[in-house]
């Protein structure tokens, strides 16, 4: 397992991010996990 740090841009804004994956989880999938978790984190703090 390792820690990745992950800047998104969603809503017009950057946010960094962390992701903890394994060594063999390829860019794109960290990005993907990267985006969803800041998506999920920006609806909650709008309801």
């Amino acid at each position: 397992m390792m820690q990745v740090n992950v800047t998104v841009s969603y809503q017009g804004k950057n946010y960094l991010t962390n992701v903890i994956t394994n060594r063999n989880t390829s860019d794109e999938e960290i990005f993907r996990l990267a985006y969803e978790q800041v998506q999920k984190q920006y609806e909650r703090k709008n309801l």
